[in-house]
């Protein structure tokens, strides 16, 4: 496949998730902006739609990358590495869902649960180590490109300490899913540009 072609996969996977995402927590009964992140919309009957949707937005990222390393040759920089690890956290996610929580799906009970299942554990260890290697990537980006793309590299700076400060300050504050969501969109937003500026070399 063409480095172009598989940059494009960078443009399509932020919008592919949040839509198919933001659409399900539309139609979903139970479902709250306010209170669940898109992770839970794996439970249920129509759960199997964002287990696809975590899966195949994965395996964008990763053909992303693989675009991204090809721009980068002959030496691709570490955070093309960080940004594979994200998409490979993606796919995981898909094969371990997070438990149902506050009310979702409708029988849940309100509020957090006092226990967490093995397959539920995984899920959460494994969105801290996907957000965490999304926070990096953009830290090292920034790095990467502060000499000969200034703008990116201020776009990268951004992304890797909101991403990484929405995240965990959406766990450790009243901020709560909040931050989470800015963190989603923010990485997704700094994927979608560098896949559209970064100029193929074959």
């Amino acid at each position: 496949m063409e480095t172009r072609q598989l940059l494009r996969w960078g443009t399509i996977a932020g919008p592919f998730y949040l839509t198919l995402g933001v659409g399900q927590g539309l139609l979903r009964e139970g479902f709250s902006f306010e209170r669940h992140p898109l992770s839970v919309l794996a439970n249920g009957a129509p759960g199997w739609i964002q287990t696809a949707n975590f899966a195949l937005a994965g395996l964008m990222v990763i053909a992303a990358v693989a675009g991204f390393r090809r721009v980068q040759a002959p030496a691709p920089s570490a955070w093309t590495w960080f940004l594979g690890a994200y998409g490979m956290g993606m796919i995981l996610a898909a094969i371990f869902p997070a438990d149902p929580v506050d009310g979702f799906p409708p029988g849940t009970p309100e509020g957090f649960p006092n226990s967490i299942s093995t397959t539920g554990l995984i899920h959460f260890i494994v969105g801290a180590l996907t957000f965490t290697s999304l926070g990096i990537s953009g830290l090292c980006a920034a790095w990467a490109m502060r000499r000969r793309a200034a703008s990116l590299a201020g776009l990268s700076l951004f992304s890797g300490v909101s991403v990484l400060g929405g995240f965990f300050g959406g766990i450790a504050l009243p901020i709560g899913v909040a931050g989470i969501w800015f963190a989603v969109v923010v990485g997704w937003l700094w994927l979608w540009v560098l896949s559209l500026r970064l100029k193929p070399v074959r």
